[in-house]
């Protein structure tokens, strides 16, 4: 299973010769659309979990168990996921919360829970591909978010390791920089989290307070009742 660690910055004018100036190579450019998957209700992501389907593509991004971080400034300005992009285990793992979650009401419907049963005998059969939405209907998912992002991508080869940097221009007028390393699951968090410090470094990034993401601005923007709630249980 993959980790993906990252920490957000504002991207300033400079920040491309910056990135020059330290020695990263531009990778590419392109253009893509995200739609994020919840129950209306928010079952997944009041869970933290995020179902992205980008450009036909589907991902569904777990939180990562906390282990030990350098300090707290360094644990603060990075988030962490599990990243898994197998479609049947993707189906797996939401209906599994799903039907944790319709579990625990004592007023379920019963109908509900019949669909969500379906979808897990299915759950390793070939017969649903990534285009396949009927799975969604079943579970009762519908689409909360949509915008397209502009990216450009660098890549910064170290000794310790290669990190790379995206300058990512929202349709929705917002501009944010990422630092990320990807790990396999059980590696060391430290390690990484220092990489993306000391790129963060090299940039003459401030350490004072952790930057919003895309997905953050688009909540506050758009969907204001789902962002609130996301705040009060601290997943924002």
């Amino acid at each position: 299973m993959t980790l993906e660690v990252e920490r957000k910055f504002v991207c300033d004018p400079e920040i491309m010769r910056k990135l020059h100036d330290i020695g990263a190579k531009c990778i590419g450019q392109r253009q893509f659309r995200d739609l994020y998957f919840d129950s209306p209700d928010f079952i997944l992501t009041l869970k933290d979990f995020w179902l992205r389907c980008r450009e036909g593509l589907w991902e569904l991004k777990c939180p990562a168990v906390s282990g030990t971080t350098p300090d707290n400034d360094t644990e603060t300005l990075c988030t962490r996921y599990r990243e898994i992009t197998s479609f049947p285990l993707i189906q797996s793992e939401v209906s599994r919360i799903i039907r944790e979650h319709t579990a625990e009401g004592s007023e379920s419907n019963s109908s509900q829970k019949e669909q969500i049963d379906k979808v897990a005998e299915n759950e390793n059969a070939e017969v649903c591909s990534a285009d396949d939405t009927k799975w969604l209907n079943d579970l009762n998912l519908v689409c909360f978010a949509e915008f397209k992002t502009e990216r450009c991508s660098y890549m910064l080869e170290r000794e310790t390791g290669a990190v790379r940097v995206d300058l990512d221009q929202a349709d929705f007028g917002y501009c944010v920089g990422e630092i990320e390393v990807l790990v396999s699951e059980g590696s060391d968090m430290n390690a990484a989290l220092q990489r993306i410090t000391n790129i963060a470094a090299e940039l003459g990034l401030s350490c004072e307070k952790k930057v919003q993401g895309k997905m953050h601005v688009y909540l506050q923007k758009y969907r204001p009742e789902h962002y609130a709630k996301l705040l009060s249980a601290y997943i924002l």
